[in-house]
């Protein structure tokens, strides 16, 4: 992971399938259908980096 990596507040939906061990199709219909937290900035669905470390802990995502 590079410096950038670390400091960004998100991820792209690609680098959180990696992280959960998923295709990229299924993340993506997992984060439309809610199940990924994403947020959407223009055309770009990112993930916050720390919602999905939450719900990777089994912690109720705000």
């Amino acid at each position: 992971m590079n410096e950038e990596q670390q400091t960004r507040g998100t991820i792209t939906i690609i680098e959180a399938a990696r992280r959960l061990g998923i295709g990229r199709n299924q993340a993506y219909e997992a984060a439309h259908r809610g199940e990924i937290p994403s947020i959407k900035i223009g055309k770009r669905l990112l993930v916050p980096k720390a919602a999905l470390e939450k719900m990777l802990s089994g912690e109720a995502a705000a």
